[in-house]
């Protein structure tokens, strides 16, 4: 697999706001309900602790796993964050993870619940977009 230190697995391009969280089910249940948001999923607690900060990145949301070691992550990264300028805002489950409220939940518990965590400017820019249906309509969803 390579190095991952400092890496991690990415979905969609770096800008000035980005979600980071340990593992790929979980960034990608997040990814069902802000999929226009970039993320990244580092694989493990310690390599989330570990992940390098694109140049453009003003804002990162810590995606936390209900445990100590994700506690522990989230603590390093925030710090990480602070000392090169980034707003760190942390996003918690209700649930150890996102993956198991997804499975717990529906989609638009989630959403809610991702919502009220967000920054507000977030919410309009993330969670107020249109999307394509299967059938190709377009449709708009509202924060």
């Amino acid at each position: 697999m390579g190095h991952l230190l400092g890496h991690a697995v990415r979905f969609g391009p770096a800008g000035d706001v980005m979600a980071a969280g340990e593992g790929i089910e979980t960034m990608l249940s997040l990814r069902c309900v802000i999929p226009s948001m970039p993320m990244v999923a580092a694989l493990s607690a310690a390599h989330l602790a570990a992940i390098l900060f694109p140049a453009t990145l003003r804002r990162l949301y810590i995606v936390r796993d209900d445990d100590p070691a994700g506690d522990g992550a989230v603590k390093r990264l925030i710090d990480r964050a602070q000392m090169d300028a980034i707003e760190a805002m942390v996003l918690s489950p209700q649930c150890g993870d996102f993956n198991e409220d997804l499975r717990n939940f529906d989609i638009n518990a989630l959403r809610a619940a991702s919502r009220i965590q967000l920054a507000p400017e977030d919410v309009v820019r993330f969670l107020s977009t249109s999307v394509r249906t299967s059938i190709g309509d377009e449709v708009s969803t509202r924060p």
